[in-house]
């Protein structure tokens, strides 16, 4: 058995489109932001985001 407590897990939202108040409820709830922009895909979080770990 895999002792899960030794990792801590991260979340996100990703989306090609993602809506401006998604993106401020998953940033509330300590979730990672991820949009398209262009061929690219860029991080939404600011400097300031604390992430959540579960």
């Amino acid at each position: 058995m895999t002792q899960v407590r030794a990792y801590q897990l991260l979340g996100a939202v990703a989306g090609m489109v993602v809506p401006d108040q998604v993106g401020r409820f998953a940033y509330r709830k300590g979730l990672f932001v991820l949009a398209q922009s262009g061929q690219a895909i860029e991080i939404r979080n600011d400097a300031r985001f604390q992430p959540r770990t579960w």
